[in-house]
């Protein structure tokens, strides 16, 4: 069921999906609203003369008017998201080329003016005037000038949108609100202020107690997209084995390189089989349960703003800004346990889990090493871990701020030249390594 869900979550953010369906939505309404205009048939008289059209030459006009500047529009759509598009690789990195792809008003203002034209091309072949016949859908005409009148609106909603989209701040701002829904996802349950101890099992114990183990291989290469940790869960505990898993979602494999080990005593002849079908490999990463790819956009702002051929620090400074915030949330969450149990405890499935520790890695690491020479980011650094050190109530996370202080200071001391930069430098890493 969790790989069917993935998906249909993967199905969704296809830039096609959204339009498809709009598209698709317009047939079945021109259908709806001709069937209605033909039974009900209204006559132009009254309030009606006002609004619906009594010739069939006029309604051919207008239809045809209609569908023509749709489909120019349409184009016109396509190619400011192209220019849009090539802003945002050159500025902040391909990799950011699939957020604005998948930007839902983006995906609709493209189906709906190619949902308008389609709509107006049904009506207009359904118009009849021959002296046996005749037939004009007054009503399916109507809606038509009311979508041309909405697609006006969307328009200058889509413009506004390309506008402010391209823009360092607003791109980063939405970075991080991602990264935020990914927390959520990924990460449900909140720490507790005084987490219990946790026992861990003695892993080399249990591997031993097996009598059997079998290398489990990849089948093809890729990057892992999703791993199905409950399914094996269920499936290590059929077969009363241990399945240790080598890699997390977001990791590159190769074909053939052991995905993990399945520790057994005795199992079905397809058991091996099953357990592979539950790694989802893709030629890209996802975000639906790596949450590193998410915090790789943002970082690969700040390391492009660093470059020498931008000079940016102020772009690295807010991705900095950003990237603490995001620490600072992440810290309340409990990280999902690298041991998972069955329901008589026992050992079932070791994976390779996410930290902080990690997580804090995968923020900062590269910043700090593109961030030498520039002082002002070196000190904005050092800014963000001493607030994360305060924000943060578990040890191993305030160790985990310490470990990249050192590192910054270090960093400090070998490219920071003035020496009252250096002595500010020098007290605010004090306030985390005493």
């Amino acid at each position: 069921m969790k790989k069917l869900l993935f998906f249909w979550s993967e199905l969704k953010s296809t830039f096609w999906f959204v339009p498809v369906i709009i598209i698709v939505g317009a047939i079945l309404f021109a259908i709806l609203i001709l069937s209605i205009d033909g039974n009900l048939a209204l006559q132009n008289e009254g309030i009606r003369r006002f609004f619906f059209i009594g010739s069939s030459a006029s309604a051919r006009s207008v239809l045809s008017t209609i569908s023509g500047a749709m489909i120019g529009v349409a184009g016109t759509v396509f190619s400011v998201t192209l220019v849009a598009l090539t802003l945002a690789s050159s500025q902040f990195g391909p990799r950011l080329i699939r957020n604005f792809m998948y930007v839902r008003l983006n995906q609709v203002v493209l189906g709906t003016y190619i949902s308008t034209y389609i709509y107006c091309l049904i009506v207009l072949n359904t118009i009849k005037d021959t002296e046996d016949y005749k037939f004009i859908p007054s009503l399916s005409i109507l809606f038509a000038i009311l979508f041309a009148v909405m697609n006006i609106v969307l328009l200058i909603i889509f413009i506004h949108r390309i506008a402010i989209s391209i823009q360092a701040d607003h791109v980063i701002s939405e970075i991080s609100v991602s990264i935020g829904k990914e927390v959520k996802k990924l990460f449900p349950e909140t720490q507790d202020d005084d987490p219990e101890e946790v026992i861990l099992p003695d892993v080399e114990k249990e591997i031993a107690s097996y009598k059997n183990e079998i290398s489990i291989p990849a089948t093809q290469y890729g990057y892992v997209q999703y791993i199905d940790i409950d399914t094996l869960l269920k499936l290590a505990t059929e077969s009363e084995g241990l399945i240790k898993l080598n890699y997390r979602p977001g990791s590159y494999i190769v074909k053939g390189i052991d995905l993990g080990t399945l520790y057994y005593h005795d199992i079905e002849d397809d058991a091996l089989e099953k357990i592979q079908r539950q790694f989802i490999l893709g030629s890209s990463r996802t975000s639906r349960q790596d949450i590193e790819l998410s915090i790789h956009q943002m970082v690969e702002i700040a390391i492009r703003a660093l470059s020498p051929g931008v000079n940016d620090p102020y772009t690295a400074i807010s991705c900095i800004d950003n990237l603490t915030a995001t620490l600072c949330y992440l810290s309340t969450k409990k990280f999902p346990p690298s041991y998972r149990f069955d329901d008589k405890e026992n050992l079932r499935v070791i994976t390779n889990a996410y930290n902080f520790e990690l997580v804090t890695d995968v923020a900062f690491n590269q910043i700090r090493l593109y961030s030498f020479g520039n002082t002002a980011v070196v000190i904005k650094l050092m800014d963000a871990l001493v607030l994360i050190h305060k924000m943060v109530k578990t040890p191993k996370y305030k160790d985990a701020a310490k470990k990249h202080a050192r590192k910054v200071l270090n960093v400090g001391k070998q490219c920071i030249t003035d020496e009252e930069d250096l002595e500010t430098l020098n007290i605010k890493a004090k306030e985390i390594l005493g």
